[in-house]
């Protein structure tokens, strides 16, 4: 099978392909990079002119005067360039609503010339889009990554203006456009369920693939302190609930002090972020999930404690025990203390949970399982 996989935001779309090749099919990755992430495509749209040190200068008082980056148009001239060689694929999967990430005029355009040169397209749900926003503003959940926009945090505002490209006219045109157009719609995990359940569409969820062979698991042993890891990424600290981590360990570091050693990193090069990382015993990851996202599912990978989304909905569809896997962190400092204090004096319990993560990931993440279950519904 011919496939062409649109875009990237968290190395999803790689480790499908790695998980494709591995079963004998030809597979073409194109994205751009998504920023300083950086990750690996076959065609690249990464903006070049934008980002040296001239055309970076024009971009820069372009965005000041106007709010307008030039590198998003670049983008999509990149990929139109392209266009003649993304034809005749059995299957193009896009990762989001907005793969290309142009302005709507010309993602528009390009979706279009996708669609009408290839066979199948098969859209996916990995993300915020017209669907998950729709619902998360409709406060249909319990929590979701927009609380602390309607709590009005003022500090937060800024981080939620994105979310809001997927509710305007010209992309609610690119939704019905795609929605129309497409085989059908997979969930990437729970989070994306609901959302989905009533479109006629939806073919159902099919878990993040990860690619073990790239992640070596270490054993989670304590020999002195315990290293509690908090990696901060300053443009979506608040759809992490990070604030609530940082209250909660405030508390643990003065109620332990030498017991705990309490790394936290803010925006810093990925080389110098996965060292840290690799030393930590336990990961706090995010707040606001039911299912966890792809940084936590590496780390789990690696055996690390991660606090993330392991919700009830997600102990039921897995079979699970609660704090089997991982623990579930909560929009709630006391009760995040209180999870941080019974690993920190049960210290024997981080080697049982990183021992069922990895087998966890294992059973239900594994690219090759998962490349397979792609594979049967693009086959319908």
């Amino acid at each position: 099978m011919k496939i062409l996989l649109v875009g990237e935001f968290s190395r999803l779309h790689n480790s499908l392909k790695e998980g494709l090749l591995a079963h004998g099919h030809q597979v073409t990755l194109i994205n751009n990079g998504d920023e300083f992430k950086n990750y690996p495509s076959d065609i690249s749209i990464s903006p070049i002119f934008f980002k040296s040190k001239f055309g970076n200068i024009i971009r820069q008082i372009y965005y000041r005067i106007f709010n307008f980056d030039l590198a998003t148009l670049e983008q999509g001239f990149r990929f139109w360039l392209n266009l003649s060689k993304l034809k005749e694929y059995d299957v193009v999967q896009l990762i989001n609503e907005r793969p290309i990430q142009t302005t709507e005029i010309l993602e528009h355009f390009l979706l279009k010339k996708i669609i009408k040169q290839n066979k199948k397209i098969v859209l996916l749900c990995s993300g915020v889009d017209y669907f998950t926003l729709t619902h998360m503003l409709a406060k249909k959940e319990r929590y979701s990554i927009m609380n602390p926009y309607f709590e009005k945090i003022t500090a937060a505002k800024k981080q939620y203006n994105y979310m809001f490209k997927y509710a305007t006219k010209g992309h609610k045109k690119i939704h019905d456009y795609l929605v129309k157009n497409c085989f059908g719609i997979i969930a990437t995990d729970l989070d994306y369920v609901n959302p989905l359940k009533e479109e006629p569409k939806f073919l159902g969820m099919i878990p993040n693939p990860v690619n073990i062979k790239k992640l070596d698991y270490v054993k989670n042993s304590v020999q002195n302190q315990i290293c509690i890891f908090l990696g901060i990424n300053t443009g979506n600290s608040f759809t992490k609930g990070v604030h609530y981590f940082e209250k909660a360990l405030k508390i643990v570091k003065e109620k332990y002090k030498e017991r705990i050693k309490i790394v936290v990193t803010r925006d810093i090069p990925y080389q110098q972020y996965i060292k840290l990382f690799n030393e930590a015993h336990i990961v706090l990851d995010q707040v606001y999930g039911y299912d966890q996202g792809y940084n936590a599912l590496e780390a789990m990978a690696k055996g690390k404690v991660v606090f993330t989304g392991a919700e009830t909905e997600f102990l039921n569809h897995y079979n699970l025990k609660e704090d089997e896997v991982a623990i579930n962190a909560l929009p709630n400092v006391d009760y995040l203390v209180k999870k941080l204090s019974f690993l920190i004096e049960h210290p024997d319990k981080l080697d049982e949970i990183s021992k069922n993560a990895r087998n966890f990931i294992l059973k239900e993440h594994n690219y090759h399982t998962i490349a397979e279950k792609y594979l049967t519904i693009w086959s319908t």
